[in-house]
């Protein structure tokens, strides 16, 4: 048997004590593996759900990600042309009347993959008048499916600054510059009230900024254009994609500014032109 070293002020341990002091340390960094695992399991959008699952993910409202989750699933049934999906129709209508914007802008898109569905046209044609820009902008795109036009204003918006004004009266405060890309819900600017309130300005878009009207520590009133949005390419290119089928003669000045732009990227130049050339056919 192996003599303990002779050790007496305890700087060394017994032999194979080091195996036994890891087992503890193990079973924990498994414990953590499996359940950062899990974690991310139970989130990952790419699971399957039962039909069950998705019943019960699409009530829970108080988790986002789970009804997310559960559109997800019914919009890649859909797009195989499995006719389950219908079983969620309702659900997804109600949705579509909610007060959080994630869910309408989820909805709105989804419903533009049947276009064969008279309520899911009844409701794009209320989201296209939506309070919020990115819900707009999807009911408008899922109208174009319906061979509907009445997104056409909303897409040509798409091509133009967006203005993004005030909810409030006070001193401005922001460090944002132009050509800083901003995500959706990213902070814009803050208004300091003279009551000593501060309200928050939350850009409603994904883009980049094109105009600072207010620079920093200047006086700003409730309803003024602070600064100025340009769209996301991804959404360029889609609203290009739908004008092709239903632009119109007066829309070909803001579609030929990207298709002679030098900023823009080869694929929105080429859809730019592709677009122009399918109106200007359609006008002959």
């Amino acid at each position: 048997m192996p003599e303990a070293i002779n050790d007496p002020e305890g700087r060394f341990a017994q032999p194979g004590s080091r195996v036994r002091a890891s087992g503890p340390i193990l079973i924990l960094a498994v414990l953590f593996v499996a359940a950062t695992f899990l974690a991310w399991y139970f989130t990952w959008f790419g699971r399957g759900l039962s039909d069950a699952d998705i019943t019960k993910y699409l009530t829970d409202t108080k988790n986002p990600r789970h009804v997310q989750h559960a559109l997800l699933q019914i919009q890649q049934r859909m797009e195989r042309g499995d006719q389950s999906a219908r079983n969620w129709y309702p659900q997804i209508e109600a949705l579509s009347a909610s007060s959080e914007t994630e869910f309408r802008l989820t909805t709105a898109w989804l419903m533009g993959y049947d276009n064969q569905s008279k309520e899911f046209h009844a409701d794009l044609l209320k989201l296209v008048r939506d309070g919020e820009p990115i819900v707009r902008r999807n009911a408008a795109l899922a109208l174009v499916r319906f061979n509907d036009n009445s997104g056409r204003e909303e897409l040509v918006f798409v091509l133009q600054p967006f203005a993004v004004k005030s909810a409030a009266t006070g001193v401005i405060s922001s460090t944002l510059h132009v050509g800083s890309d901003i995500s959706r819900g990213a902070l814009l600017a803050r208004v300091q009230q003279a009551d000593g309130q501060v309200t928050e300005i939350r850009s409603p878009l994904p883009g980049r900024i094109g105009e600072v009207s207010r620079a920093n520590g200047t006086q700003v009133n409730s309803g003024e254009t602070i600064l100025t949005l340009n769209s996301d390419e991804e959404s360029i290119w889609e609203a290009l994609r739908g004008l092709s089928f239903i632009g119109r003669t007066e829309d070909l000045e803001a579609i030929q500014m990207y298709a002679n732009s030098s900023s823009a990227s080869d694929r929105v130049r080429e859809q730019a032109k592709l677009t122009a050339k399918s109106i200007e056919t359609r006008r002959k």
